[in-house]
């Protein structure tokens, strides 16, 4: 008899142990805004989290590299203005240089800054960032991961900037133009350097044509991180949807099982105080 009540008591003991514990989960639920916390509070709630979860890492992996996608394509486009700019400055001496009044001193200040420009654009088309990671890719552009299935190319090749350009059916370089009118210039051959801005004209409306494909890959850039921030939002909601505490539930359940420990405890306090007599008569 006396095993059979020790075994009740301890059961009972358990029983308490177990509701005490039940009502700190509920606290901390109702703290923290969190129910699921174990795989035991839900086993299928928790299996779904933790897909959401890995869903999640993945685009965050995405979202990092869009925004390295941008930072390369803000820099590619930013190099690209200013080729655009300087071409346009070198037009304009060599349309001036083309002035039959212009003595050797102002030809000559010409073509120390026509070389500036020659050398300013060698710079920005070979410019590398902090890192050592060239403005403009070399030879083959690098695509970069962005979504299951889609890697985007976000700068073009530094070939494509500066080479390949069909001037009067000749294949040219940007620097190849700027070398031609830096000669046409030194040696004042009117002739020449007409056929120099010509060039340099040519060479402007490839940048050009550059500088709205760059645009195209920024704009991809956005569009798709646009839809990474919507995908991820999605997920966002729907893992708080597991997780997250029905505060009316909750708050029930802890009073009710409050309750029940506060009367388990009493009725323990009294049975404690009895004697084995009154245990066993």
């Amino acid at each position: 008899m006396v095993g059979i009540t020790n075994k009740i008591m301890l059961a009972e003991i358990r029983r308490q142990q177990q509701l005490s514990q039940n009502i700190v989960d509920g606290q901390t639920a109702i703290s923290t805004g969190i129910t699921l916390n174990k795989p035991s509070d839900d086993a299928l709630a928790w299996v779904q989290v933790s897909d959401v979860g890995r869903a999640q890492a993945q685009q965050s992996a995405w979202q990092t590299n869009i925004s390295y996608g941008k930072t390369r394509a803000a820099n590619a486009e930013a190099n690209l203005l200013e080729v655009n700019n300087l071409l346009t400055r070198a037009q304009e001496l060599v349309t001036s240089a083309r002035n039959g009044s212009l003595n050797d001193t102002s030809r000559a200040a010409i073509v120390e800054e026509m070389s500036t420009i020659r050398t300013t654009i060698n710079e920005l088309l070979n410019q590398t960032d902090y890192q050592g990671v060239s403005v403009f890719d070399d030879q083959q552009s690098v695509l970069v991961p962005v979504s299951r299935g889609l890697n985007l190319e976000v700068v073009a090749t530094r070939q494509d900037v500066s080479e390949g350009i069909d001037v009067n059916g000749t294949p040219m370089s940007i620097d190849g133009i700027l070398s031609q009118s830096i000669d046409a210039l030194q040696n004042g051959d009117d002739a020449a350097i007409g056929s120099g801005l010509d060039a340099i004209k040519i060479g402007q409306g490839h940048i050009t044509v550059e500088l709205a494909r760059q645009g195209v890959r920024s704009n991809r850039l956005d569009i798709v991180g646009e839809r990474l921030t919507d995908i991820d939002l999605d997920l966002t909601e729907r893992r708080a949807a597991l997780q997250s505490t029905d505060l009316t539930e909750v708050i029930s359940n802890v009073k009710a099982q409050l309750m029940q420990l506060e009367a388990a405890q009493s009725a323990f306090a009294r049975i404690n105080q009895q004697t084995l007599f009154d245990l066993i008569s």
